[in-house]
């Protein structure tokens, strides 16, 4: 029955599948306007029509590259799953696609808010919120403390200060009064009344309990996680496991409920472990099974691995393998949690337990979510493509094997040495499962040094005391002619910047190789690159544009003193490729970036030190911030904590 395989009644699962295609479709506008800017119609003039975004009306949406079509993949497994009648799912279609969409959330937060009297359904949504709350504590126990990572970083800050500041920039960079990103989204968002208020829960929210929002969001989540995907069915998807456009929406709808992110971070987790659960309990009885045991047993798996959680141990789906200590925690839980769960009951349990110490377990559990073999952890890729000679991935953080269901890829691009490859990233809180980077050190180490050098050189300091160097950007971008001592110097980098941008280009086809393949799991994914490495970044993002349809595989983007041209590359087209927020982090005073890289900079504009101006993309300007180009080594950590990419909305704040 229904009753057995869902916590919500019918309604309810239909007002929660509808919020999900709200989303997803909200999401997808803020591909070309972000969320929380203004804009008097969502459905008309927004950049939307690029995507087939119409005001909607009563008519079925038509555009098959809208997220919310029947032939997306993203929404008839979901309606399936949770068992929505196949009569409503073109009514919900359609709501989804309509304008403005605000009222529609509202009446459906009130239909999740009716209750069935049932006091069971009460228990277990307690039950739920509970092994969640499990789940977010060990996610925060796990962590290494704030404190102690920015202690570390300042240290590192302090030194690369010390070696690679400039006198010139050490003073007055920081005077530059600017409008800040935050203030501009704050005013701009008040006079949009088609979009949910910048960063704030709709109002109709209030009436939600708790446990009921953890429900509906556990729910989704493993509706979107099944893939009960019927194969006679026309799909544009390539891909099973944990679709970025997916992530998104639920991003979003966690806002609309006002959840916290970490709170879905262990939502995640939950589902991650109903996987496990799951694939390891059953043995050839499950084959008999209905569907709606199987569902239950997915749903009430989650509960299991927050019990394992609280003991100590959690799970490793992700493409890592079990360590034979998980299993054996499991081994030890399983009397317990035999009979907390026991759609399981402690047997099945205990042979998952035995199982997840295996190599073959745990690949076949990764496997659920596209992980290959041992998944990004070192995994090396060089000598793939053309002159290619280093590209491998390094686990950095404390968050690996441990059910993370969201991947963040971190590229660093001017680097004096190979540490400073790790050490930019190390302080980061995120609570996302991260690798950096090591691409071409030898090259990228040799250009940051040649710049370096002309910069601390006897002219250029000469320069610099002169003020010619402020006068350096105006004339790139009025096409002025350059004194002769910068032509000099722009002549002396040339041959090593070259080499470091072709190789850039090149390892930009590797990651988008990497992606492509899987080696994150079938997971989202966000990247981060700045120098050079926002230029890898760019470069794999173009790469995916030539084979993939949507934006599946990358949910964010950040690109910080970007070496890419403005108006000679294919921006938009790069930008449906990511399914969330995409930042282009520039400063105006980064003259370093504009000598390096000015054959671009005359008639093509230069994204690191100026707005690209493209629909959908954030242009934050961190002039304020940054001292020159090499301040990105030690500033990185600040910037992204300042844009708190956890937000749906536009957010870039004063202070931390």
């Amino acid at each position: 029955m229904v009753e057995a395989t869902s916590n919500l009644t019918p309604s309810q699962r239909y007002a929660a599948s509808a919020l999900l295609a709200i989303a997803l479709n909200q999401a997808q506008i803020s591909q070309t306007k972000p969320l929380g800017i203004s804009n008097t119609d969502h459905g008309g003039d927004n950049g939307g029509s690029e995507h087939g975004v119409t005001s909607g009306g009563d008519s079925v949406p038509q555009d098959e590259d809208l997220w919310v079509h029947e032939v997306s993949g993203l929404l008839r497994p979901v309606f399936r799953c949770l068992q929505i009648d196949s009569s409503a799912w073109h009514g919900i279609e359609e709501i989804a696609a309509s304008s403005p969409a605000k009222p529609h959330i509202g009446a459906l937060i009130k239909l999740l808010s009716d209750d069935d009297g049932s006091g069971d359904m009460v228990e277990k949504e307690t039950a739920l919120a509970k092994a969640a709350e499990a789940m977010v504590q060990g996610i925060q126990q796990g962590s290494v403390s704030v404190e102690a990572k920015k202690e570390k970083h300042l240290e590192y800050e302090n030194e690369c200060r010390e070696k690679y500041s400039l006198p010139e920039a050490q003073s007055g960079a920081a005077d530059k009064e600017t409008l800040s990103h935050g203030e501009d989204v704050a005013k701009d968002s008040a006079h949009n009344p088609e979009i949910v208020e910048d960063g704030k829960p709709v109002e109709e929210a209030a009436l939600l309990s708790h446990e009921r929002k953890i429900s509906v969001l556990y729910e989704l989540l493993s509706a979107c996680l099944a893939d009960k995907h019927e194969d006679k069915e026309e799909c544009t998807r390539s891909r099973k496991g944990y679709d970025a456009r997916h992530h998104v929406a639920l991003r979003l709808l966690a806002t609309w409920l006002d959840i916290q992110w970490i709170q879905m971070e262990g939502v995640e987790t939950m589902a991650a472990c109903s996987a496990m659960a799951l694939q390891k309990s059953g043995g050839k009885e499950e084959e008999s099974l209905s569907p709606e045991s199987e569902w239950d047993k997915w749903k009430r798996g989650g509960i299991v691995g927050a019990a394992a959680l609280t003991g100590g141990t959690l799970m490793a789906i992700t493409g890592g393998l079990a360590a034979p200590a998980i299993a054996a925690g499991f081994g030890a839980l399983a009397p317990t949690l035999g009979t907390l769960v026991p759609v399981i009951g402690a047997s099945g349990f205990a042979a998952a337990a035995s199982a997840a110490g295996t190599v073959t377990g745990s690949v076949a559990v990764a496997a659920s979510f596209g992980a290959a073999g041992a998944g990004l952890a070192g995994a090396k890729m060089a000598r793939r493509t053309g002159e290619i000679e280093e590209f491998e991935f390094k686990a950095i953080g404390e968050n690996h094997n441990q059910g993370r269901l969201a991947v963040e890829i971190l590229v660093a691009g001017f680097v004096f040495k190979e540490e400073d490859f790790v050490k930019p990233w190390e302080g980061l809180t995120s609570n996302l499962e991260r690798y950096t980077v090591i691409w071409e050190s030898k090259n990228i180490i040799a250009v940051s040094t040649a710049i370096q050098d002309w910069l601390t050189s006897r002219v250029a300091m000469e320069l610099m005391r002169q003020g010619a160097m402020y006068t350096v950007l105006s004339s790139l971008l009025a096409a002025m002619a350059w004194p002769a001592t910068i032509l000099v110097a722009a002549d002396f980098i040339d041959s090593k910047w070259s080499i470091a941008i072709d190789r850039s280009d090149k390892a930009g086809r590797l990651l988008a190789e990497a992606l492509r393949k899987g080696l994150q799991g079938n997971r989202p994914v966000t990247l981060v690159g700045f120098s050079l490495g926002a230029r890898v970044v760019f470069k794999c993002l173009q790469a995916l544009t030539e084979t993939e349809k949507n934006a599946e595989i990358v949910e964010r983007v950040v690109l910080l003193g970007a070496p890419i041209s403005i108006n000679n590359e294919n921006w938009r087209d790069v930008r449906k490729m990511v399914a969330g927020r995409f930042i282009n982090v520039y400063a105006t005073n980064d003259w370093t970036l504009g000598v390096a890289f000015r054959a671009s900079l005359l008639a093509q504009g230069l994204a690191g030190i100026q707005p690209v101006c493209i629909p959908g993309i954030e242009d934050v300007d961190v002039t304020d911030m940054v001292e020159g180009h090499s301040s990105y080594l030690w500033k990185t950590q600040q910037i992204l904590e300042r844009l708190e990419l956890d937000n749906s909305y536009p957010v870039f704040r004063n202070t931390l």
